[in-house]
């Protein structure tokens, strides 16, 4: 076994982050957390990894982000979310039906999600299914675990980027065959969002994932105009909730990115069958979707987690992402006329670490059983300080201040990456 050194930062819920100056995690032979430890004996037995006075931090969980939009980054950030599909994301998606083009995209992702310290990913890929195996692959090599869908998409789309039902059909099931070859990442039922399936491929994937047991992931309520389309495709639904209700979509653990309009109604949906509010800050103001209420799902016991929505949102690290929370929640707290309270960084750090690691292994903070996520952060090259500082401050100050230069340690699935 062996004890990796250094000052803990663990959040153990919402409300609590533990602070220990010069303790450690214990890990056995195959990186799973036996004990977190608040003082180390000086005659311990075991192998010390020791980080000195350096930050070990929860490493970051990306629940929503769009593989193949990575190259296009900061593209369209003028347009709302409809025009900027059709305008730049559909057709860029379209040119990973090239494997040559894809490995080179999603090997730099991979590594680049590794060095800003995400060990952990909910991910669209595109329709294509070879290109979906190709982002797996490159995920394992770097270290990065989670899920991947395999969008489905059979109307409304560009002609670069369409499949007939029965395509769609025949290419999940050809891609789940396949999926079972990887050891770290899984595969997730993916319908892009309503308006990009017919019913009847709705059913049947809604089918496909009762049947084996598979998670769900989607879009739900990002756009005022997306909501009317909606609508106007499902007249027999009162909410947008319902057009994946009425397919089994609508369940435990299923993943809803944005819900930036999810009224009193849907969000009692969402408690009642344990799905999860994916909340992409960055995206929701670049695509000028709104501002999400967080506090008012968490006020009402929804669980929510964070998402980059690359390409929508321009910030692949996710400590950023955080940043991005909680100057969202104080949008809202202004608005609300200092009513409804800001995120404060414990809590947006809980939404971005473990209340995501949760999703993965059914546990909070650095706790036994678990696999160790883990960053090491070397904070000492941040501006001077005038006094001495907490770990509290320190901590604040990463969260704020932190560069992927400054995590010299990654720790997933209890393997050190580097």
């Amino acid at each position: 076994m062996k004890i990796i050194k250094g000052n803990i930062v663990e959040s153990q819920s919402l409300n609590n982050v533990r602070f220990i100056k010069d303790g450690g995690i214990l890990i056995d032979d195959n990186g799973t957390i036996v004990d977190v430890l608040e003082k180390i004996p000086s005659d311990t037995k075991y192998q010390i990894e020791d980080y000195k006075d350096k930050l070990i931090m929860h490493s970051f969980c990306d629940m929503h982000l769009h593989a193949p939009q990575y190259p296009m980054v900061g593209m369209g950030m003028d347009l709302q979310l409809i025009d900027w599909l059709n305008t730049y994301t559909f057709k860029n998606e379209a040119r990973f039906k090239d494997l040559d083009f894809a490995r080179n995209v999603y090997h730099r992702l991979a590594n680049e999600l590794i060095k800003n310290g995400t060990t952990r990913v909910v991910m669209f890929s595109s329709l294509h299914v070879d290109a979906t195996l190709v982002l797996m692959e490159e995920l394992e090599k770097a270290g990065v675990t989670g899920y991947v869908g395999k969008v489905n998409m059979d109307r409304n789309s560009v002609p670069e980027l369409y499949e007939s039902t029965e395509e769609s059909k025949q290419e999940t099931l050809r891609w789940l065959k396949e999926c079972k070859k990887f050891k770290f990442v899984k595969p997730i039922i993916t319908p892009r969002f309503t308006p990009s399936c017919t019913n009847e491929l709705m059913e049947f994937l809604g089918n496909l994932a009762e049947k084996e047991g598979l998670f769900i992931q989607s879009h739900l309520s990002e756009n005022l105009g997306e909501i009317e389309w909606v609508h106007s495709l499902h007249p027999d639904t009162n909410q947008y909730w319902e057009t994946y209700d009425k397919y089994k979509m609508w369940k435990d653990h299923t993943l809803m990115a944005h819900t930036v309009h999810s009224n009193e109604r849907e969000r009692k949906a969402m408690k009642d069958n344990g799905v999860i509010s994916v909340h992409c800050p960055d995206s929701n103001v670049n695509l000028s979707s709104g501002v999400c209420p967080v506090r008012t799902f968490l006020n009402e016991g929804i669980w929510v987690v964070l998402g980059s929505d690359i390409a929508g949102g321009s910030m692949l690290p996710m400590y950023k992402n955080i940043q991005a929370a909680i100057k969202a929640s104080k949008i809202n707290y202004i608005r609300s006329g200092y009513k409804d309270m800001f995120l404060s960084v414990n809590e947006a750090y809980y939404l971005g670490t473990s209340s995501a690691h949760k999703y993965f292994d059914g546990k909070e903070g650095f706790a036994t059983g678990k696999k160790l996520h883990a960053i090491v952060v070397d904070d000492s090259n941040f501006t001077p300080s005038v006094r001495e500082l907490s770990l509290k401050e320190r901590f604040e100050r990463a969260i704020y201040m932190m560069e992927k230069e400054n995590i010299i340690s990654v720790y997933s699935e209890g393997r050190k990456i580097f």
